[in-house]
């Protein structure tokens, strides 16, 4: 495999120094690991994804800014995201930390475990506050660039209001590229609207949750479920970090994370349990159940 000259320079790397080997998989592009000799003759490793196409740049993007959005605030939990951009011959890239990831099959809560859990680093970037953007006066709910979950784009435009957000970035936004996709359906855009304008004040509204306070905008990874969670081996073949990654970020509420990892599972109760400790659940407690059925939407 040949590493292309943009790249290279992008990186600063000794080309007859460089190799590049397919490394992993992945289900919307080709992965590799680029592996180099430094100066000093220590190996140096990095991570890569390429794709083509525009929306392929779109998505590594919104990838490079939400790696980066999650490390700043909490640096153990993803890798930190190098490079991204379009290669000479047209390629989209993202170049990230090399992590020595163990297979799923290894990765459970059992191991010598070297730092924090998933579930304390969890809470530790959900009770980190989110930063100002550039151009306003307060944290805002949204994020600086348009991500993808999974294939689909996902609007960002920051907004003061984490109901409107999630109403109209999320809800609203996925019912017109269904529209545009398949087609409109009366009832189904009747039925999403019912709880855009009834079910969406009622639970997450700004003068309801939090006993009218609100909600601060937190990272979220926006994409987290058991496949996207692993370990990795640091100081040996022992010692284990748990890290998260194929983000896709935003600025929200931090149970809106927890709906899509209930949706998809693999996080059991004792994960929760010691989550919940340390970031403790939004009021109305009771509505609890009835918040993360509604984010799973």
């Amino acid at each position: 495999m040949k590493l292309d000259p943009s790249i290279i320079r992008m990186l600063s790397l000794e080309p007859d120094a460089t190799t590049v080997t397919a490394y992993g998989s992945s289900g919307f592009n080709a992965t590799a690991k680029i592996s180099t000799t430094l100066e000093d003759g220590t190996r140096k490793h990095f991570f890569m994804k390429t794709a083509q196409g525009k929306d392929a740049a779109i998505m590594f993007r919104g990838e490079h800014a939400s790696l980066n959005a999650i490390h700043h605030a909490v640096p153990s939990l993803c890798p930190a995201s190098l490079a991204n951009g379009v290669s000479d011959d047209g390629t989209a890239y993202l170049i990230t930390e090399f992590l020595d990831m163990l297979p799923h099959s290894l990765a459970g809560d059992s191991g010598h475990h070297s730092g924090m859990s998933l579930a304390a680093k969890l809470a530790e970037l959900h009770t980190t506050p989110a930063p100002i953007p550039e151009g306003h006066s307060k944290p805002m709910f949204g994020f600086p660039v348009t991500t993808c979950c999974g294939d689909t784009a996902q609007p960002n435009n920051y907004r003061e209001s984490w109901a409107d957000f999630y109403a109209q970035n999320r809800l609203l936004a996925i019912l017109e590229k269904c529209e545009r996709n398949n087609g409109k359906n009366v009832e189904f855009r009747s039925l999403v609207e019912r709880i855009v304008s009834a079910v969406v004040p009622c639970l997450i509204g700004d003068d309801h949750l939090n006993d009218g306070k609100g909600v601060a905008p937190v990272v979220i990874h926006g994409d987290l479920w058991s496949g996207n969670k692993g370990k990795v081996r640091i100081g040996g073949n022992e010692a284990t970090e748990a890290v998260v990654f194929d983000p896709s970020a935003v600025y929200g509420h931090n149970e809106y994370e927890l709906g899509i990892m209930n949706m998809f599972g693999g996080f059991g109760t004792n994960f929760y349990d010691e989550y919940h400790r340390a970031c403790p659940k939004t009021s109305p407690v009771d509505e609890y159940d009835d918040r993360i059925k509604l984010y799973e939407l």
